[in-house]
């Protein structure tokens, strides 16, 4: 969306969806990123923010430009790699050196390899310290990027292990004993990673503590979490878990 002013500078605008609890993370992010904060909008669960910044005046010719630019590299590379295919002959094995398979079988190294990520992708439980992807979700600053949707696309049904600490905490519709909590990764101060929820959970029984059980907890508690991977949300930018065992630390 675009909007003019009385200067002329033609802005470009854009509104963000957050979870309530979570707006100055967005705030932050955005305005890192170059975008100005218009307005805010709180609703009962979520929060509509409104963000602007101005239009760049030549960007269709710097598309126009960069896209010429590109079609050169690849046609130089191209031609070099043509040239040099061309000019590299093949090379007699010495007496006695080990030769390629000719059915074309993988080497011991990559089967390895690929052994290695087929177990942690089949069943291994996902931690920071075996799946980088899962490592790099959990840094993530911006709670709605595609890449989160991915990962749990990818990833349904899977049990990942994190230190995470509680964000936001309110009761499940009328209930009076279940409840939705907002999880962060990392410590209270921490905010980083994806907007996790444990939906309509009963804080007693359903979150399976292990060690001892705490008499109460809420926003800043410090827990390990040990979760299925549920679905996400595209409306409410929310990774919904299945708690499996949780722990205070």
């Amino acid at each position: 969306m675009s909007m003019a002013t009385d200067t002329g500078v033609t802005y470009e605008t854009k509104t963000i969806r957050a979870v309530r609890g979570m707006e100055s993370r967005i705030v932050k992010k955005w305005e890192a990123d170059g975008w100005e904060l218009v307005s805010q909008s709180p609703g009962m669960v979520q929060v509509e923010i409104t963000f602007r910044r101005p239009r760049p005046k030549s960007r269709r010719l710097l598309w126009i430009i960069g896209g010429g630019v590109v079609v050169l590299v690849l046609a130089i590379i191209v031609t070099v790699g043509l040239v040099i295919e061309k000019n590299t002959a093949p090379a007699n094995p010495a007496p006695g050196e080990a030769t390629a398979s000719p059915s074309g079988q993988p080497s011991a190294e990559a089967t390895g390899e690929a052994a290695s990520r087929s177990s942690t992708r089949d069943g291994e439980v996902l931690t920071p310290e075996n799946s980088p992807e899962f490592a790099a979700v959990l840094a993530f600053t911006d709670y709605c990027s595609p890449d989160i949707a991915a990962f749990a696309a990818a990833h349904r049904g899977r049990t990942i292990v994190f230190p995470g600490s509680i964000a936001a905490m309110a009761p499940h519709g009328n209930a009076k004993t279940r409840y939705d909590i907002l999880i962060n990764a990392g410590d209270a101060a921490s905010a980083t990673g994806p907007a996790f929820q444990f939906r309509d959970e009963n804080t007693l029984n359903d979150l399976h503590w292990v060690g001892p059980v705490p008499d109460t907890i809420g926003v800043g508690t410090n827990l390990d979490i040990t979760a299925e991977v549920d679905r996400y949300e595209d409306r409410s930018c929310l990774l919904l878990l299945e708690p499996v065992a949780t722990a205070v630390r």
